[in-house]
């Protein structure tokens, strides 16, 4: 259970042990940080977390490991050494939270697998994230968010039909099974409250990613007539749904019955809703060869993007354009939602990250909060939290059981 200390912050007083590494661990704790509980980050002697070694990196502090580390205590350990697990051990009697990211085995053979820490604190609540999860025939295969993308179908289902599936160039596969691991986490913490009892939340990232796909009821009901398969520019099943050429660039249209009439109406074709080619989504699509060339000459004959969009949202028809990542800087969307951020830190002065997507009104604002170092936090954790004192501290420095880095 959360200790005595209260703030405003939602998560004040928990406590939680940070195994993670890269992205798929750490922005479980990433997001956890943004709500106040304490936060001890072990990382491994000699590099700690490999994401310290990712680009963007400026003297020798890497952005990536900023952006997912914000707020963490980083305690580095040599855990070939027996003492390791002995402060780790004592840190599990004191921790309400473990997440961890490690591949199959690797915490079992050092006694630090759900099963043994439960055993020291019954109460602790276990988030394992793996590529497939702890129980699966493919569990010992390594996993990164390419794998991921590739085995979950979302690759089959991204690109042109006729040229070879394309990655997505986003960590998605990492994001999206942090942000489940972060979801299962609030309601493991919901059923301890209740009970008393903590538990092992096991995600994969395949099952996070393959929890997106829509279109299995369809390839089912349909007999197999339907095959998911990349569909390009239009959906393959209703129309108008699909990327068109706007004024300045690219957009996406999306019209479902209701807001058909809307779109005759502003494009000043009764006679496209009276035709029973274009009846339903599903004959639109059946006759979209000869309905998409009509809309999409509509959309360009606007002289730019503002009055296309203008009109269209008059109407109450689905469209955006396709923004690049660095187009959310000043966008007025994008800055009303705080989700560009200017952090600082102390070594690479301001970095911008993605904002929280969370909005609680219960804390509306968010703290401040800095990486660490390597091992910048060694003394402190083990002075403050575990109670050694310098003599004891000092010797584990020397033998190599504690590392930080050189400043």
């Amino acid at each position: 259970m959360p200790n005595d200390e209260t703030t405003d912050a939602m998560l004040s007083g928990y406590r939680v042990l940070d195994l993670g590494q890269y992205l798929a661990g750490a922005g479980v704790t990433r997001m956890l940080a943004e709500l106040g509980p304490e936060i001890i980050k072990v990382e491994l002697k000699p590099i700690g977390d490999p994401a310290r070694l990712l680009p963007w990196v400026e003297d020798d502090r890497s952005t990536f490991f900023v952006e997912n580390n914000r707020g963490k205590q980083s305690l580095c350990l040599d855990w070939d050494k027996p003492e390791a697990l002995d402060i780790l051990t004592e840190l599990v009697e004191w921790c309400d939270i473990v997440v961890e990211n490690f591949g199959d085995g690797v915490l079992e053979k050092r006694g630090l697998d759900y099963d043994s820490l439960r055993r020291i604190n019954p109460s602790v609540v276990m988030v394992s994230v793996s590529g497939f999860g702890r129980n699966s025939p493919y569990a010992d295969r390594p996993a990164y968010d390419g794998i991921i993308q590739a085995y979950s179908g979302l690759m089959h289902m991204t690109g042109d039909p006729e040229l070879p599936p394309s990655i997505v160039a986003f960590a998605l596969a990492d994001t999206t099974a942090a942000v489940h691991a972060f979801a299962g986490l609030g309601y493991a913490l919901l059923y301890r409250e209740r009970t008393g009892k903590g538990q092992h939340v096991d995600i994969a990232m395949v099952d996070s990613m393959f929890h997106l796909n829509g279109t299995l009821s369809v390839y089912h009901k349909s007999g197999g007539e339907f095959v998911p398969k990349r569909r390009g520019r239009y959906h393959p099943l209703y129309c108008p749904i699909g990327l068109f050429d706007l004024p300045e660039g690219w957009g996406v249209l999306m019209c479902l019955d209701r807001q058909w009439p809307y779109l005759t109406e502003a494009m000043e074709r009764p006679d496209l809703l009276t035709d029973p080619r274009f009846k339903t989504g599903s004959s639109r699509a059946e006759h979209q060869a000869e309905l998409i060339p009509q809309i999409q000459e509509w959309l360009l004959s606007f002289p730019d993007n503002e009055s296309l969009l203008e009109t269209c949202l008059s109407h109450r028809i689905p469209i955006g354009p396709v923004l690049a990542p660095v187009e959310a800087i000043g966008h007025p969307h994008f800055e009303a939602r705080d989700m560009v951020r200017l952090i600082d830190d102390p070594v690479l002065g301001e970095v911008m990250i993605p904002g929280y997507p969370f909005k609680f009104s219960a804390q509306p604002d968010l703290p401040d909060l800095v990486a660490p170092l390597l091992g910048e936090h060694n003394t402190t954790v083990l002075r403050d939290v575990l109670g050694y004192d310098d003599a004891r501290i000092s010797k584990l420095r020397d033998d190599g059981v504690l590392h930080e880095a050189q400043t």
